[in-house]
């Protein structure tokens, strides 16, 4: 009986007038085994503290029946996994929404199968070429509505998902999780050609390039090859002029989207790299990191003159001017 009350539980709002007579009904049928027609003389040797027997009560089953036979009967049903409409019953379709659960959907073109005809229907447009989804802020297409969304948020600069680790926004939820392996000390993803490893795929498909030489991003404006695709977009902006992030505060704009997340922390006055010696803290992570020279006593900038080493670039900088001067003044004469 209780998923019978759950029912009727869940249409209790729906069906007001009739509740109140199933509770009775369904409390006879109980008592009696489970049987409850019309008519049963059983039903009048009931309790009567717990229910009476009059004829307004033995209407209500009739009541009951009648309402039961509202979720039995036949209604259209339009499938929007597959597209199909039937004139069926409720548990009849429910059961041809399961056939949905496997990947009946065939690709005829790479034997790829598909749960929906809408995700074969997608799928297709990497065979046709087809492209309906158009960005209203430039002239980029898309195969799938999902892509065209996130890169809208390339103008936007809406970046919905945060890590929680450090407060790194995205504008995709793929993203985001690939960054947040960054927080883990896991590296799954090892090299084949020496034992690197990294914690992003990406990051070690674009390692392997160091090995193999392979640079498939090639400029078509001067010729220029890439291993990075996202040192290849970056560069091609040094011919388009193309800058696409802006700040919406004092409307500068920027060529890279990192650069923009530098720029607003002018106007935030945040400082999210804390320094793990003195606690200082830093708008950008370079900074920090040479700042931390202050304690490792790291000096990676060398003379090559001398052999003099320096922890700053710039101090780094103003020695070797001291040695071009040295080298281009004219010699005192005896």
């Amino acid at each position: 009986m209780s998923a019978v009350w759950k029912h009727l539980k869940a249409f209790q709002e729906r069906c007001k007038n009739h509740y109140n007579c199933f509770i009775k009904v369904l409390f006879l049928s109980d008592v009696n085994g489970g049987s409850s027609s019309d008519g049963d003389e059983e039903t009048t040797q009931l309790d009567e503290e717990k229910v009476s027997t009059s004829k307004e009560q033995l209407k209500s089953f009739s009541c009951w029946r009648l309402h039961s036979k509202e979720h039995s009967a036949k209604k259209a049903f339009h499938c929007e996994q597959c597209g199909k409409v039937f004139f069926t019953t409720a548990q009849i379709m429910k059961a041809h929404i399961k056939t949905h659960s496997e990947k009946s959907f065939h690709c005829s073109e790479c034997d790829k199968y598909f749960s929906t005809k809408g995700n074969l229907d997608a799928h297709k447009r990497i065979h046709t070429g087809e492209r309906p989804y158009k960005c209203p802020h430039c002239e980029k297409s898309f195969s799938y509505g999902s892509h065209l969304k996130t890169h809208v948020r390339l103008h936007t600069n809406e970046r919905p998902y945060q890590c929680s680790e450090c407060g790194k926004t995205f504008t995709d939820s793929g993203s985001l999780k690939s960054h947040q392996n960054i927080h883990s000390d896991e590296k799954p993803f090892q090299c084949k050609h020496c034992d690197k490893r990294f914690r992003q795929r990406s990051n070690l498909i674009c390692h392997e390039r160091i090995h193999t030489g392979q640079k498939p991003y090639m400029c078509a404006h001067c010729g220029k090859s890439f291993s990075d695709p996202t040192h290849f977009r970056d560069h091609k902006r040094v011919h388009t002029g193309e800058k696409p992030y802006h700040c919406s505060i004092c409307g500068k704009s920027f060529k890279q989207n990192t650069n923009l997340i530098k720029h607003q922390r002018i106007h935030s006055g945040e400082r999210p790299f804390k320094c793990s010696q003195c606690d200082k803290t830093f708008a950008r992570s370079d900074i920090l990191k040479i700042h931390q020279r202050v304690h490792t006593g790291e000096k990676p900038y060398s003379c090559s003159i001398c052999g003099e080493r320096f922890a700053y670039l710039g101090s780094f900088q103003t020695h070797q001017n001291k040695h071009t001067k040295e080298q281009t003044a004219p010699e005192s004469s005896e």
